[in-house]
């Protein structure tokens, strides 16, 4: 794959196809370790437990959700290995070479905005254990600093900066931290179940909590039904799969740098439905055992942490849950701007550079906290577009043009992705049907019913994907018929 002889205004070394596929099944496999196994998706799991009401319930609902999710991530990822270009590249396909800025810069917002919650929530690990020291916890309560205590402060500020030595060196370093950073995540999470289960005395996946406290801890979990219930587990899958809404769009930024269809497979099976249903089993047993034994549910891992009794223990606790959630940021909310922001510059704005505007914002951010108030509303409503853009890009590339890319053009100004002047026209209005029904109308109105925002990602898959088909059948058979002519 090459890029032939490219316009300068949309290549530069780190947007070019890739040339090194180093990236064997375990690598993939560890960029699903890294970007589930966090202060977050440990919190989103065990939620999703308590709502299933059952382990066979569990089982069903977030299985299937897995499954599904394998054969999304699997139709990007595919497309990433056979083109070898990052998703603002592969965007252009459908959006235009300039127009792919859009659905470029709408990912990188999110980004940019769970890039400093996850931060916050990794530092916030820290906190926890070093309070446990009375000197400290004064200072911690005493101290103010940008509206948040000076000890969480300084605690965010160096986890920001970690985060940047990770990311300093490009991919390569990357794929070097998953492959450790993964399976340490895993170990210290089966420690901190089997710690649990031997101090609980008991092995169970749930049925000691009880019904009423299963209602009142699931109340505010965005799921308005009874846990147990069939609209429930339908709830449950779709919001699993909604999950990784944001990732449908970029995985290929990563799997571009497997060696083969095969190995990417392979990697997304072990990483996908099978790592996914292991780490919520996981999250649901320590769950139900830490309520046995602390008489609360506790959904957050620092909080069980925070109640051990051995000071080495929650040490090593804090450590691997600041190390996970580092490693969901540098997946999810480092890499794909890094390449957004290079995409709208290329002749300007390395990989790099991209990755540190990103994290500015983030540090920008920080002072006030915008994941902790109601701006995270702006940020899901922002989220729920990219439905019609997953919608809108897989349409194009498996049913308009059946897997067959010329990568060269994507690069070129005046090739077969200028469209109307570097946008594509079809894509826009597919893209705003769909953003219509997934985001504008659920949130902005009571026009659709209750249970709707709830599948908005879908139906802006559906409906986005659908009108840009229907468009781009009609667009062609009028420039045959016109042809003909």
């Amino acid at each position: 794959m090459t890029s032939g002889n490219p316009s300068p205004s949309l290549y530069n070394e780190d947007l070019a196809p890739a040339r090194e596929r180093k990236w064997g099944a375990f690598s993939i496999f560890n960029v699903w370790t890294s970007d589930v196994h966090s202060l977050w998706g440990y919190y989103l799991a065990a939620s999703l437990f308590l709502l299933c009401g059952s382990f066979i319930n569990f089982v069903i609902a977030i299985g299937l959700g897995s499954l599904v999710i394998f054969v999304l991530m699997s139709l990007v990822g595919n497309a990433g290995v056979k083109t070898g270009v990052p998703f603002p590249v592969l965007a252009r396909a459908s959006f235009g070479t300039f127009g792919a800025n859009a659905p470029a810069l709408v990912r990188a917002v999110v980004a940019c905005f769970w890039y400093g919650a996850q931060t916050a929530a990794a530092s916030g690990a820290i906190v926890a254990l070093l309070i446990r020291n009375e000197n400290i916890l004064a200072f911690h309560q005493n101290s103010h600093f940008l509206g948040h205590s000076t000890l969480e402060v300084i605690c965010y500020v160096i986890v920001w900066a970690l985060q940047l030595l990770i990311i300093q060196r490009g991919m390569e370093t990357v794929r070097k931290f998953q492959d450790w950073a993964g399976p340490a995540v895993w170990i210290m999470m089966l420690v901190l179940a089997v710690y649990l289960v031997v101090k609980a005395g008991t092995f169970s996946f749930g049925s000691e909590i009880p019904r009423d406290v299963l209602i009142e801890k699931t109340k505010d979990a965005g799921v308005p039904y009874e846990p147990g219930t069939l609209p429930a587990l339908a709830a449950v899958a779709a919001t699993w799969i909604t999950y990784f809404a944001a990732l449908y769009l970029n995985f290929c930024d990563f799997s571009r740098y497997a060696k083969d269809v095969k190995t990417l497979r392979k990697g997304n099976l072990w990483g996908l439905p099978i790592n996914l249903l292991a780490f919520c089993l996981v999250a649901g047993v320590t769950t139900t055992a830490a309520f046995t034994v602390y008489g609360e549910v506790l959904l957050h891992p620092e909080a069980i942490s925070a109640k051990f009794d051995s000071w080495f223990l929650a040490l090593l606790a804090a450590l691997t849950f600041a190390v996970a959630t580092l490693g969901i940021n540098v997946v999810a909310n480092f890499v794909s701007p890094a390449f957004d922001f290079s995409n709208v510059f290329p002749r300007h704005i390395s990989f790099k550079r991209g990755g540190y505007i990103a994290a500015l914002i983030a540090l920008v951010l920080y002072p006030f906290a915008p994941w902790e108030t109601g701006a995270a509303h702006f940020v899901n409503f922002i989220g729920s577009t990219m439905g019609p853009i997953f919608g809108v890009m897989m349409v194009d590339y498996y049913l308009i043009r059946k897997g067959e890319l010329d990568v060269a053009a994507l690069y070129r100004e005046d090739g077969e992705f200028r469209f109307q002047s570097g946008w594509h026209v079809n894509a826009f209005i597919a893209f705003a049907i769909g953003a219509l029904f997934s985001s504008i109308l659920p949130t902005f109105t009571s026009v659709l019913p209750e249970w709707w925002g709830t599948y908005g990602w879908f139906f802006g898959v559906g409906i986005g994907g659908g009108v840009y088909y229907l468009l781009r059948m009609t667009t062609r058979g009028s420039a045959v018929g016109a042809a003909s002519r």
